[in-house]
């Protein structure tokens, strides 16, 4: 198991859930997944196809009936179990994740804390869905207005965040009452497995939750989804690009939509900022699993004043950086995903640095760890001609630009056809609301490198996606409001009481 075991042994699961049943594909065929950092097969899952999305489907359907019935405090009962569970068994959940995806321990404990918060937060809510009375405009008239579950929901996670996107769609689906058809990222489908495994033996009962695996055939399972008139809201997290092409293969069913889409963040420092507090903030935005997140600090500005100094502190800090492989407690950055993200990094980086940008901390690869190891980097001379600023970067280098004045950092800030996170640095509160309110981002972090907990919406604007996840609102995208108007009520006899 190339240095990796687990306590449980029955939360290493490779097949598909389906009906509360854990089954093979009826295609018969498996495919393999890897360890990022060594390159070895960790184990195979089913390849699944049309037919199991659709015999998943089929089963969330008929289960949800049950599960919509019971009251929001006995579903909040089960979720809260299942956040117990995830407690409980984090170290093996912690290794699962450190296993397919790569992460560092610490990131990968941190994801398992993250992944229950949402669980928890979500059993508190599901107690706790309101409606609401409206005056008629007519006497013996009134109105009321309840919130139902959407329907099932097929929801599609990435392999970034491989337990905590689970955890922050399931929850709010869950406690609203929908029955769900999960396909989880092909490189991270143990992870998912573990987590539901878990959910299982908290009380979920079966056909509420169902699992289709996929590597290769992943856009078929996706357009069943989509096509399919019992699905009633889709899910997804992850490019923008194939945001656009579910949102166009759920045209034909109409149906609600949730979408997390790309980012390019912007992360502004003025020269009034705390420039080591701001050092911190670069370090856990944009390094945060070896850069492969939707809110990494893609595009840094630093303001003329403190531009060298921000540099030399930052280049020294990232050169004191552990890479290494995860089984290791000293590494603080693991590998990417896998070969071709690296490969794609370090175009990036070989096209900015043909184009004038300098390198002053790594910009290569570590072919003696393995494919997959990209040095942490920090380029200056950035241009905007570069790939770098113009395209999500999902790698552990960080782009830095000078800036002189507030008027032209915003610009350039908001110059992007995406908008979900952007950071400021800066002492000045004036500074920090007038900034915060002029920039196009659906999430803005002042003063801190970390922008995600369960009790804030998370979620973009432009073509960062629609819709927000976590929070109070978070239930909302799970559910659909219904109008009762109610006549004929005997107004004189209720006045005559």
């Amino acid at each position: 198991m190339a240095g990796h075991s687990l306590r449980d042994s029955s939360l290493l699961i490779g097949q598909n859930l389906i009906g509360g049943n854990w089954v093979d594909s009826a295609s018969g065929k498996r495919f393999d997944v890897y360890d990022p950092a060594t390159n070895e097969v960790i184990g195979s899952c089913p390849e699944s196809i049309a037919q199991d999305a659709e015999q998943a489907i089929d089963a969330a359907s008929a289960a949800m009936p049950h599960w919509r019935n019971l009251t929001g405090r006995e579903r909040s009962n089960i979720l809260r179990r299942w956040y117990d569970l995830v407690k409980e068994n984090c170290d093996d959940l912690a290794t699962l994740i450190s296993w397919e995806n790569g992460k560092a321990s610490g990131d990968a404990v941190g994801e398992v804390n993250f992944s229950a918060s949402f669980l928890e937060w979500f059993s508190e809510e599901a107690a706790r869905v309101y409606g609401d009375v409206i005056p008629h405009s007519a006497r013996g008239f009134r109105v009321a207005v309840v919130k139902e579950p959407v329907g099932v929901c097929g929801l599609i996670t990435p392999w970034n965040f491989p337990g905590a996107m689970i955890a922050r769609k399931l929850g709010p689906a869950l406690a609203a009452g929908c029955a769900v058809v999960l396909k989880p990222a092909g490189e991270t489908p143990f992870t998912a497995n573990a987590f539901i495994r878990l959910a299982e033996r908290a009380g979920v009962p079966k056909g509420v939750i169902n699992i289709v695996h996929a590597a290769d055939n992943t856009p078929e399972i996706g357009q069943v989804l989509c096509s399919s008139s019992k699905i009633r809201k889709i899910s997804f997290t992850g490019s923008t690009r194939v945001g656009r092409i579910l949102m166009k293969q759920s045209s034909d069913t109409v149906k609600k939509l949730s979408l997390e889409l790309g980012g390019n963040a912007p992360f502004i420092v003025f020269d009034d900022a705390d420039i080591n507090l701001a050092i911190q903030g670069v370090i856990a935005s944009k390094f945060k699993v070896t850069g492969q997140t939707c809110v990494c600090a893609n595009r840094i500005y630093v303001q003329s004043g403190i531009y060298a100094d921000f540099v030399r502190k930052l280049a020294a800090a990232v050169s004191a950086f552990k890479v290494g492989n995860a089984i290791d407690p000293a590494v603080t950055h693991g590998p990417l995903i896998n070969a071709s993200a690296v490969n794609r990094v370090a175009e990036l980086v070989e096209d900015a640095v043909t184009k004038g940008a300098q390198v002053v901390a790594g910009g290569k690869r570590i072919p003696s760890l393995g494919p997959a190891f990209y040095e942490p980097t920090v380029l200056t001379g950035i241009t905007g001609d570069m790939r770098i600023i113009n395209e999500e970067i999902f790698g552990p280098v960080a782009a830095i630009q000078q800036f002189t004045s507030e008027e032209e950092v915003i610009e350039s800030a908001n110059d992007c056809d995406v908008g979900l996170a952007a950071y400021v640095f800066t002492e000045q509160v004036s500074r920090a609301t007038r900034v915060s309110e002029t920039l196009h981002s659906g999430m803005v972090a002042v003063n801190t490198g970390v922008i995600s907990v369960a009790s804030a919406p998370f979620g973009g604007i432009k073509q960062s996606g629609v819709g927000r996840e976590g929070s109070k609102y978070g239930m909302d995208d799970y559910m659909q409001m219904k109008t009762i108007v109610m006549g004929n009520v005997n107004v004189a006899h209720r006045a005559s009481i």
